[in-house]
């Protein structure tokens, strides 16, 4: 099984969240985990929000990043997804950086694994196998 695993999902497997148990088990099951590589500059940026809100030291987020990153057996490069994902976002009216995880599993026949819920309504609508 393919999947597409955003940072959402991602940071509930690292930091041993509520739900790391839920996706987790998904990721096990996984042949391929992809994504776009926007996902190194969002899983970066959620970490270092930790630190900044004093919940993580520097030290940690750097391996978390580091993990986080290591999930991923391959990225695709959000250059070769743009145009259909803004067409996609001004017909659904939805953020353009979720739905490069949305057309990449798409593409790819994947489901996407996400902790967001509004992402998840979304993919129900353009029919993308989400779960999330």
């Amino acid at each position: 099984m393919t999947i597409v695993l955003d940072v959402s999902a991602a940071i509930q497997i690292l930091l041993k969240k509520d739900r790391k148990k839920y996706f987790s088990e998904i990721y096990e099951k996984s042949s391929w985990v992809i994504a776009p590589d926007l996902y190194i500059a969002e899983i970066t940026n959620v970490l270092w929000k930790y630190n900044k809100a004093g919940i993580i030291p520097a030290d940690e987020c750097q391996q978390y990043v580091e993990d986080g990153v290591a999930l991923i057996d391959d990225y695709f490069q959000t250059i070769d997804l743009w145009k259909e994902v803004l067409g996609e976002s001004i017909r659904y009216k939805h953020s353009s950086y979720d739905l490069f995880y949305a057309i990449l599993a798409r593409r790819n026949s994947g489901k996407l694994i996400t902790n967001d819920k509004e992402l998840e309504t979304i993919c129900k609508k353009m029919k993308i196998e989400c779960n999330g």
